[in-house]
């Protein structure tokens, strides 16, 4: 079932609890004039962009300038007090609300908004995370669903939405700054949500976004060649990883062995390991195995080593997406919930909505098209295998690549992408600030140079592309366009242009008659 959006502010809470500044500066070692101890605030934001009235503002150093520079702005809006760092101060000067200096204010960001919203030990729902290169949203959703069926009262932050016990709000970030996921934690709170499922990016370990938070069970799908431009190898990527595995940040990990990189985790990990896997030849706590696959349908079968097994199916196509189910249903298992309740409430499948994961968007009798979120060399793997399983005829991919996005994966990408399919249509994704006719141009040749028997188009822009791989195929042949998933915008030279490939691709289907 596809949930109704909306698309309201960064949400709070509708009621907090005033804190006082006293209080604040006695649990994090501020000084402060002791005029001012009795002022309090009801909020905390380091963006004026979402101050409101009674907010402590939290000035901070940042890429192009200095969050110092925008205190009076925060001031006029209604901040009651500031909280900097020595060269903040400096730039703010003499003014009449107190200033709390603290040095390096980001590493105490989400503490300080987690002491102000509330959400102190004891006082949370149960916390889960899942992070890795691929299949952290359809983890983090098919959790959701897994702990909804056993009767819980769920909330998720992901990719693509933010729930909050059936209401469903489009997300900005994959993880949200330290604030805002404190105050949505709060909102949760509020609402009676027993159990929040967070998809956690390397990006939100690394800038960290998720200070604040101790979860109760961390997952980990796999890892694989993707944002080397923000940490130039595997190496790196790795360990912003496993600083989710921590003793700081959880209290047990789910692994997935089915990457080399899932041991690895389990070599760093602080916390108590339970292991899974889908490959036959790997030793794991829990094996999933295929029994099925269908257009839109995926069968499977979870067994522990001490013999506990059930079988559910999902409504998605892939043994990978499986191994996401497995990895799910033992993460809610590990947190204490009852694996019999588990087996009882999915025996006749995990009711959940994934929305641009290989979703499929066309008719019955049609060719059928494949919409995706994935955009590494990986991915295509896994989604490319999954698609041809499932198709009697011609199986066509269409993608493009990020502009000002690692771009040393583009042309391994490009010869996955050929390597797999029948037909190949080379387009435009978010080109951002980089030439698209470049990028596609990278593409093209490293496609061309691993099959240059293999018919390969290049069509600009992607309304155009989708209605000309239409045209390519027929009923019984399938689509895979990789890459804008559930995405309800392009990025062209930093403006969002509103746009979304699955309604693009009913469009074409229907102008063709299907």
């Amino acid at each position: 079932m596809e949930p109704k959006q909306s698309i309201p502010p960064i949400l709070r809470p509708d009621s907090v609890t005033p804190v006082s500044l006293g209080t604040i500066c006695e649990k994090f070692n501020f000084s402060l004039n002791e005029a001012h101890e009795e002022i309090t605030v009801t909020g905390i934001s380091m963006n004026t962009g979402d101050l409101r009235h009674g907010d402590l503002f939290v000035a901070m150093p940042g890429v192009k300038t200095h969050g110092a520079n925008f205190a009076a702005k925060a001031l006029e809006l209604g901040a009651v007090a500031i909280v900097t760092d020595t060269l903040g101060k400096e730039l703010i000067g003499a003014t009449e609300v107190p200033i709390m200096v603290l040095e390096e204010p980001r590493k105490h960001l989400g503490e300080l908004a987690a002491f102000v919203y509330g959400n102190t030990a004891g006082n949370v729902p149960t916390l889960f995370a899942t992070t890795g290169t691929n299949g952290k949203t359809s983890t983090t959703y098919l959790l959701d669903a897994i702990l909804r069926q056993i009767g819980r009262t769920t909330g998720l932050t992901s990719t693509a939405e933010r729930h909050i016990a059936g209401e469903v709000i489009v997300s900005r970030l994959t993880t949200p700054e330290s604030p805002e996921m404190q105050a949505l934690i709060a909102r949760m709170r509020e609402r009676g949500v027993t159990d929040i499922a967070v998809e956690v990016s390397a990006q939100a370990l690394t800038q960290l976004r998720v200070d604040g938070l101790h979860f109760d069970v961390a997952g980990f799908t796999n890892l694989s060649h993707d944002h080397f431009d923000d940490y130039g190898g595997f190496e790196p990527y790795l360990k912003a990883k496993a600083e989710l595995f921590t003793l700081k940040r959880s209290k047990h990990a789910v692994v997935c062995l089915d990457t080399e990189y899932g041991q690895r985790i389990v070599e760093l990990s602080e916390v108590p390991v339970t292991t899974i896997s889908s490959h036959k030849d790997i030793v794991a706590d829990w094996k999933v195995e295929v029994l099925e696959e269908l257009p839109g349908l995926t069968k499977f079968s979870l067994t522990s080593a001490s013999g506990e097994s059930l079988v559910s199916a999902i409504p998605i196509i892939g043994s990978h997406m499986a191994a996401n189910a497995g990895l799910a249903i033992v993460m809610a298992v590990v947190a204490g919930h009852s694996f019999e309740a588990i087996k009882l409430a999915i025996k006749d499948g995990i009711d959940a909505y994934l929305p641009g994961r290989t979703e499929l968007i066309s008719p019955a009798g049609a060719p059928a098209v494949y919409v995706d979120f994935g955009h590494s060399p990986d991915a295509f793997l896994n989604t490319l295998a999954a698609v041809r399983k499932v198709t009697t005829g011609k199986v066509l991919m269409l993608f493009g690549a990020d502009g000002d996005r690692d771009p040393s994966k583009r042309e391994d990408m490009a010869k996955v992408a050929a390597a797999g399919c029948d037909i190949l249509v080379i387009t435009d994704h978010h080109p951002r600030f980089e030439n698209p006719a470049s990028i596609r141009k990278t593409l093209f040749e490293a496609a061309k140079e691993l099959r240059p028997e293999l018919e390969i188009l290049e069509v600009s822009p992607p309304e155009a592309a989708i209605r000309a791989a239409v045209k390519l195929v027929g009923p019984g042949d399938s689509i895979l366009w990789a890459g804008p998933g559930h995405q309800d915008y392009r990025d062209i030279e930093g403006v969002r242009t509103p746009y979304s490939a699955r309604a693009e691709a009913r469009a074409a289907l229907k102008e063709l008659g299907y």
